[in-house]
């Protein structure tokens, strides 16, 4: 992790969260926006991973890693991922606190991580099989398995 990275983690300071996206996945998109048409969302920052350049020097997240999991930066710079980073979306929009406060309150965000972590796994497969997920590593990946 980087110093930037790092000093962000550990800064006191609330900012802006940041909500991690990927603008090529169809689905995704349209989930994003809707929850960037929210009372809410304008205070957030929202970064398409495909096309957000100094990824991981920016955010401290490979774009592996945030292809992989949705990723939410809090107020106090900690990253939240998959059903945690959505909780963390939601606590923000004022369509989803109670939401939000719903599967913290009844600690459900594990149940949902559990899903979640499946359903990424799957859209990672299906999305970096039709070639249109190409990061730094999976391009490496790529270029080694032609003849």
């Amino acid at each position: 992790m980087n110093a930037d990275a790092k000093s962000a983690i550990d800064s006191p300071t609330p900012r802006r969260p940041v909500v991690l996206f990927d603008g090529g996945c169809p689905m995704c998109s349209r989930e994003i926006t809707h929850y960037r048409r929210l009372d809410g969302a304008e205070a957030m920052d929202w970064v398409d991973i495909t096309t957000a350049d100094s990824l991981q020097a920016l955010y401290g997240v490979s774009p592996d890693a945030a292809m992989a999991r949705f990723h939410v930066r809090d107020p106090r710079g900690r990253w939240q991922t998959g059903a945690s980073g959505f909780v963390e979306l939601w606590s923000h929009l004022a369509a989803y606190r109670w939401l939000a406060a719903g599967m913290r309150s009844l600690r459900l965000t594990g149940i949902l991580d559990f899903a979640y972590t499946r359903f990424a796994r799957w859209r990672l497969r299906r999305r970096c099989d039709e070639t249109s997920c190409v990061t730094d590593s999976t391009a490496a990946r790529t270029d080694t398995n032609r003849p």
